[in-house]
């Protein structure tokens, strides 16, 4: 049996880490030269910590992945560990240190057609990727939008921590209640991740349901191309047969 380690990495899971970083990246910018409302500074710090996260948890699978440790470490490891502490606003520029190893990884891959034939090789893996990127990214712009519209008296989502525990709660389609739009503006933007609350998480679902059957369809794959042998063996066998007669 293959170690997991030497499998490579996929092309989706590459994209979905360069497509984090450019995110980080830009927020990183738009908070350094815009001066922001302290409530919508306040969901891209959180959505921030998210990211670090995400970011740490590559770091440790890139340094358990890695043959020579001390070489990651010495060359872009240390870059990826401090650009992964979201309290060190100077380290978080070494993000751009990600982008540039994430290109290195990929430019063996500079054929569409490759790339996409890569892709769609893993694409249950891929589509809870993108679904998992596009739900966090709803959540983040959805409450900075509803912070910006719910302004009156009578509104009920009145800071940042409102903001993102409404998003959260519309986007799982739970709606817990206790906050809501009061504006015409609002509910739109409501509506809008209520529907796209309820694709995502059936795609969170298909995701789920085709990893636990993958193994399943690996073996059947497996058996069908033992078959396949079995029968070119017996094809060439009863040849030599009949040329013998």
């Amino acid at each position: 049996m293959n170690d997991v380690r030497t499998v490579p990495i996929s092309p989706g899971y590459q994209f979905f880490m360069l497509v984090l970083c450019v995110y980080a990246l830009g927020a990183l910018a738009i908070q350094t030269a815009v001066k922001l409302d302290r409530d919508i500074a306040l969901v891209i710090d959180y959505a921030d910590y998210v990211v670090c996260g995400l970011f740490f948890a590559d770091f440790l699978f890139s340094l358990w992945r890695e043959p020579s440790r001390t070489r990651y470490l010495l060359t872009w490891g240390w870059l990826d560990l401090l650009s992964s502490i979201p309290t060190l606003d100077a380290a978080r520029w070494g993000r751009i240190a990600r982008v540039v190893r994430v290109f290195r990884v990929l430019r063996g891959l500079r054929a569409t057609r490759l790339l996409t034939a890569a892709v769609l090789r893993h694409r249950a893996q891929n589509t809870f990727l993108a679904a998992s990127l596009v739900a966090l990214l709803l959540i983040v712009f959805c409450s900075i939008a509803i912070l910006h519209f719910e302004t009156p008296p009578d509104s009920n989502i009145k800071n940042a921590e409102d903001a993102v525990w409404w998003a959260f709660a519309t986007i799982t389609t739970v709606g817990y209640g206790d906050r809501y739009p009061v504006t015409s503006e609002g509910r739109l933007i409501a509506v809008i991740l209520m529907c796209a609350g309820v694709g995502l998480f059936g795609t969170f679902a298909g995701s789920l349901a085709a990893w636990f059957l993958a193994p399943e369809q690996t073996t059947t794959d497996a058996a069908s191309a033992a078959l396949r042998e079995e029968v070119a063996a017996l094809r060439q066998l009863l040849e030599d047969r009949r040329r013998e007669s």
